[in-house]
């Protein structure tokens, strides 16, 4: 495999993952996973397609915001990525592979519970670019309980904090910045549609992103700023070992999908610079599903 043009086989395009079991605590360092997920560092191939735009993205330090912000990069955008001050490491080579692309790259630590550093993280990042055209909330919190009995008050909250609030209020604090013909896209998930029944939390908060996005491209539509998702199926991340899944899921990992394989960040990327670019200017309220072949509504 060259490059994200190749042409070949989607199913053996890359190996199947087999993960070993491992546990981090939260939030779960890329760099130490077993294997680590492919960003696209040696594969994405940039044509142009965003040059000199303005992007922010939330969980840019790994998996799948960190591929976004790489392949946001190569295209030829300056990129500012957003990341909790315990996935510093993470941030630092994406960073790197951000200079490498010949564009500017910055990195925020914040804690997306917090409404008050999310606006201050917009206006750091709107200050550094310059503006704001493209807009990623794809930030997620992740960990698997199998009974609701078990499942906590403060993680519930925590997760729709992370995955829902935060999108809200950076989305609200980010308009101001935002010119006509400006994109946000948010990060669902196949759980919206079916959820794991030890991901209750998770499940409902990516529904309600797939729901709210929908609604907020009805309503920003007149401004000239879509709105879309990217809704991924089962991708290999930090989320995995951090307790997002049980040991069990984790040994079955590759068996989720139709290609018998767990997808890599680095195959997500190029829907959300699909939905970046102005290739896609009649596409918003659209949720596009990037999940080897399951079957979605």
């Amino acid at each position: 495999m060259t490059d994200q043009y190749t042409f070949d086989n989607p199913v053996t395009r890359y190996a199947r993952v087999e993960p070993p079991v491992q546990h981090q605590p939260e939030p779960g360092i890329q760099a130490r996973m077993t294997p680590v997920p492919d960003l696209g560092e040696s594969t994405y191939r940039g044509t142009g397609r965003l040059q000199g735009r303005k992007a922010l993205v939330t969980g840019g330090d790994s998996g799948i915001g960190a591929a976004a912000a790489i392949a946001f990069a190569r295209e030829g955008a300056d990129v500012v990525i957003v990341h909790l001050p315990d996935e510093q490491e993470d941030a630092d080579h994406v960073l790197q592979v951000i200079a490498d692309a010949g564009v500017r790259g910055h990195s925020i630590a914040a804690d997306l519970t917090d409404r008050a550093q999310c606006r201050e993280l917009v206006a750091e990042a709107a200050e550094f670019l310059g503006g704001i055209d493209i807009l990623v909330s794809n930030a997620g919190k992740q960990v698997a309980v199998e009974r609701i009995e078990d499942l906590s008050d403060e993680q519930f909250s925590e997760t729709f904090e992370t995955n829902v609030f935060a999108f809200f209020w950076i989305v609200k604090a980010a308009l101001v910045h935002m010119p006509a013909g400006a994109s946000i896209i948010s990060t669902a998930s196949l759980e919206a549609y079916k959820p794991a029944p030890d991901r209750l939390d998770y499940a409902a908060t990516k529904a309600a992103v797939n729901n709210l996005s929908k609604g907020l491209a009805q309503q920003l539509a007149p401004r000239g700023i879509r709105v879309n998702v990217v809704a991924p199926g089962p991708v290999w991340s930090a989320l995995q070992v951090s307790d997002g899944v049980s040991d069990e899921q984790m040994r079955a990992f590759d068996e989720e999908n139709e290609y018998k394989r767990a997808g890599q960040p680095a195959e997500i990327a190029p829907a959300f610079v699909f939905l970046a670019s102005a290739e896609s200017s009649y596409v918003s309220g659209e949720t596009l599903n990037v999940n080897g072949g399951m079957v979605t509504p």
